[in-house]
């Protein structure tokens, strides 16, 4: 076998496979078949440092040209450093294309930057998973707010504890302080088994709201623990309830980790980016227990004022750990698709003739916290039709006009607001047993075409609702509006649905709460 060796440090060199046709390299001193070293080192690797870029000179149609010595259209990218293949006669060399690997000269200024760009490489390749969304970055810069003054709250409150129970003082009973922490864990086990079966449904549905809900719990139960040595006393019942919600608060973390990282995992890669997680998440756990660790060596010499940190340093971590974990889910854009993020890409549909991606609809949906967003005038609501709220005539008609080969039916219902207790009109989607993916779009497009024609003639169908079943009009007005309503859907249906499985949306399910779950059962008697 024949091979040449470069003192260019930089470069790989292989033997091509194939036998070279000495008549194209008349030029050239015929390689003998023993080692041969060549001490002529490569003159053209400082010259590629602008471009990597490759025309070709041949159309694809004639003949390709004879191998001369140059450069070829293959470019490597390893680990962020990009290298690219050059024949030269006899050999195959792969040269640094990146303005640091194949310089021959040393300079100071280029030694500390193309340091700092491989440790910096380094630490990305450790922490980041190597396919992901956009948005990913941003979500690992506020979850390190969040990890670390979390973290350094922990162990503030963990200490806190300790002193409440005597740890450390001669008047402990070690008995009686490891039977109430025993106590106060148990109880938080058995409120965390409630809570996640209560609320199994809901960590699908309302994913960011449940969990930002459990994060302020968390920073509350934070403050709890932190009384605990001012009522040493009731040390059980405080420890229990702040121990309760911190199970609550693990309980919603770990049920919803997986589909923050699949929303990420944009090449399917599950597994890395939740290992990837777990090593950011040890990493900046740990800079926060050296953060509180730093606090209690600043004030070790001040008892007094080591006893009211906690208090000082509690309000500013907190905001500091929420802000962090409310920035941190504006960045995550779930592809899953329940009924609030169907009904914003419907209406977008209606209203604009396109299917919005995860990111948009992701912004628009927000994290409603306090539940505080209006649903506007005609909310559409996916259950069952409550007697309460019905319209006798309408709903009754509703009902008899469904045939065995509806999966839905939609109706007229009065709703009544939470605060003001005012009567409102609303439009409810019936889901028979057996209903898909496609009829659940199908009802719901429906509906958003009935909300979108009644909105145009509202004072024409709000005098309807307040005369009830008075209107005799009123039962075919609605009858021939659910009608066109249903056939313009019908029309939409295949282009809809093609624009949302290119988007990315995952439109295999409709994640739907306990209440949207419940489905009538057709009866042909």
């Amino acid at each position: 076998m024949q091979s040449a060796f470069y003192t260019a440090s930089s470069s790989h060199q292989f033997q091509l496979p194939w036998k070279i046709n000495e008549t194209q390299f008349a030029a050239q001193r015929p390689v003998p078949k023993k080692l041969k070293t060549c001490f002529k080192a490569p003159t053209f690797t400082n010259s590629l440092r602008t471009s990597i870029g490759y025309e070709p000179e041949e159309s694809l149609g004639k003949e390709p040209a004879p191998a001369t010595p140059g450069r070829l259209p293959v470019v490597i990218r390893r680990s962020g450093r990009v290298s690219r293949y050059f024949w030269d006669g006899n050999c195959l060399q792969l040269v640094g294309v990146d303005g640091g690997a194949a310089s021959f000269s040393f300079n100071f200024d280029d030694g500390f930057r193309k340091l700092y760009r491989i440790c910096s490489l380094a630490v990305r390749d450790f922490f980041i998973p190597k396919q992901v969304s956009g948005s990913y970055m941003d979500y690992v810069k506020w979850k390190f707010l969040h990890r670390v003054f979390s973290s350094a709250l922990q162990v503030l409150a963990t200490q806190a504890m300790f002193r409440a129970i005597g740890i450390g003082f001669s008047r402990s009973l070690p008995a009686a302080a490891a039977l109430n922490w025993i106590l106060k864990d148990g109880l938080g086990r058995l409120s965390r088994c409630i809570y996640t079966a209560s609320l199994a449904s809901a960590f699908d549905t309302n994913l960011k709201r449940v969990r930002f809900s459990t994060s302020v719990l968390f920073t509350l139960s934070i403050g709890v623990e932190l009384l605990t040595p001012a009522f040493p006393q009731y040390f059980l019942i405080l420890a229990s309830l702040a121990n309760m919600a911190k199970q609550i608060s693990l309980a919603c973390y770990l049920a919803t980790g997986s589909a923050v990282h699949r929303s990420f995992a944009i090449a399917d890669n599950l597994g890395e980016v939740s290992a990837k997680a777990q090593i950011q998440t040890v990493c900046f756990d740990n800079l926060g227990l050296l953060l509180a660790a730093l606090l209690n060596m600043l004030f070790k010499n001040n008892q007094r004022l080591q006893t009211v940190l906690p208090f000082l340093v509690y309000p500013i971590f907190s905001a500091i750990d929420l802000l962090g974990i409310y920035q941190g889910l504006k960045h995550v854009h779930l592809q899953t698709l329940t009924k609030d993020r169907l009904e914003i890409v419907l209406n977008n549909w209606i209203e604009l003739g396109y299917v919005p991606a995860p990111a948009e609809v992701s912004k628009e949906e927000g994290i409603d916290f306090l539940r505080s967003k209006d649903k506007g005038l005609w909310p559409i609501r996916i259950g069952y039709l409550d007697p309460k709220n019905q319209i006798p005539e309408l709903s009754m008609m509703a009902m008899q006009s469904t045939s065995a080969d509806d999966y839905y039916f939609i109706s007229m219902e009065i709703l009544y607001t939470r605060i003001r207790r005012t009567k409102q009109a609303g439009i409810l989607l019936c889901l028979r047993e057996g209903a898909g993916t496609a009829d659940v779009i199908m009802g719901l497009l429906q509906a958003c075409y009935i909300r979108k024609a009644v909105l145009m003639n509202k004072y024409k169908w709000e005098t309807m609702v307040d005369a009830g079943d008075a209107l005799d009009s009123a039962p075919k007005e609605w009858s021939k509006l659910v009608e066109e309503c249903k056939r313009r859907a019908q029309g939409d249906m295949n282009a809809l649905t093609e624009q949302i499985v290119t988007l990315g949306w995952a439109a295999k399910h409709i994640l739907l709460n306990a209440q949207e779950q419940i489905r009538y059962s057709f009866v042909d008697d």
